[in-house]
């Protein structure tokens, strides 16, 4: 096979800004994204010959072979493409997500070592795939600025049901509309893109805005940083935790979800926090190590989630071989912490540590305080994509 440019490419990268920036007095002009919540894809065709790259430049195909199916289908013979592979899901209409929404979980089940488990998933939850950029079409684009490679993506004429170019606009209040409107389809966010600009592979040249929120949440136990020695302990992530209201659980009790970790520490800062935290350490074997609400994290059917809420400690594809033991800690201190958005009942990323809240009491801090983005139809964005209808 002979593709048009050479794998492995890395995709060009965004850095974080505040807000959508306006549009440049210089006329290059900025194009305007939706931030789609996936798995960075990097496509390859010669033919029936197909390669999928990750953001890190390891062929994914074998994952995905519905996805390879449709860039037989959708795509032209000879070309490579950037964009995001997704997961749509329908909406329940029982109080859950009322519209067809982004799943980023099911897409991380699909990264998997059985072909059979693969292909069950494939047909039972397909993939899309979302194009945003055009980087060779029998030829290289890669010199080419974007407003060209954006020309060549139209004239591909992607509409479905299985490869679908990305909407965009050149205005910068509509994309702000589309900040808070996609929100509540499972998207994270907007890109921005010059167009003016050539292909930069792994150069963090595209800005992103994200949403910020913040949230106070029970601290349940901590995990060292992977430099602490008995001698100078170091912590390196705080383990997190909501309460779930007593009719949700149905047992009349309310029970503390692990919802995710607060970490990237200065190592001073994780010394201190190993002093400050030390003594709220429950001892193994005692009634206070029995009473902690993660007490059965060992539990291979707890720690997945599968016998019921999630705890800290389960492996999975992306932890293989790591310790995720922890330290549980007495259920007594609150902190707030900033976050982007929530994926299910957990924090799609990792936490940031803001303060400490010593006025609220651990019980308080439940899902009620997160605020809730209002519905979008993914079917807008993603016409006849599985899992939209």
């Amino acid at each position: 096979m002979t593709f048009p440019l050479e794998p492995p490419i890395l995709p060009m990268l965004a850095k974080s800004v505040p807000d959508v920036p306006d549009q440049p007095d210089d006329g290059a002009g900025w194009v305007y994204e939706p931030k789609w919540d996936g798995f960075r894809a990097l496509v390859f065709r010669d033919g029936d010959d197909v390669r999928i790259d990750s953001r890190n430049g390891r062929p994914m195909q074998r994952y995905f072979p519905e996805v390879v199916d449709a860039v037989r289908r959708e795509l032209p013979p000879r070309c490579v493409v950037d964009g995001e592979i997704v997961v749509a899901r329908p909406g329940t209409g029982d109080g859950g997500a009322a519209a067809a929404h982004l799943d980023f979980d099911a897409l991380g089940q699909r990264i998997h070592p059985a072909d059979s488990r693969v292909r069950l998933l494939a047909a039972e939850t397909p993939a899309s795939l979302v194009v945003f950029d055009v980087l060779a079409l029998d030829g290289d684009l890669t010199d080419r600025p974007l407003r060209e490679r954006l020309d060549a993506l139209d004239g591909l004429r992607l509409a479905g049901p299985h490869v679908h170019a990305t909407p965009r606009t050149t205005d910068a209040e509509v994309a702000r509309d589309w900040f808070e409107a996609f929100e509540g389809a499972g998207l994270d966010g907007v890109v921005a893109k010059r167009l003016d600009q050539e292909y930069q592979p792994n150069k963090r040249a595209l800005l992103k805005v994200k949403h910020a929120r913040t949230a106070d949440v029970v601290l349940a136990g901590f995990r060292l940083h992977k430099t602490s020695t008995p001698e100078r302990p170091l912590i390196g992530s705080l383990l997190l935790g909501l309460y779930r209201d007593a009719e949700d659980d149905g047992d009349g009790a309310p029970r503390l979800q692990f919802v995710g970790v607060a970490a990237s520490f200065p190592a001073a800062r994780r010394a201190a926090l190993h002093t400050e935290l030390a003594p709220l350490a429950v001892e193994p074997g005692t009634a206070d190590a029995a009473a902690h609400p993660w007490a059965d994290w060992q539990d291979p059917a707890v720690a997945d989630g599968s016998a019921g809420d999630r705890r800290p400690g389960a492996q999975s594809r992306w932890s293989a071989g790591k310790d995720l033991s922890f330290t549980p800690l007495r259920v007594e201190r609150v902190l707030e912490v900033g976050y982007d958005h929530m994926e299910g009942g957990r924090f799609r990323h990792t936490a940031q540590f803001k303060r400490w809240r010593p006025d609220r009491d651990p019980a308080s801090c439940t899902y009620a305080q997160l605020e809730e983005p209002v519905g979008y139809d993914l079917q807008g964005l993603l016409p006849g994509a599985p899992g939209t209808r």
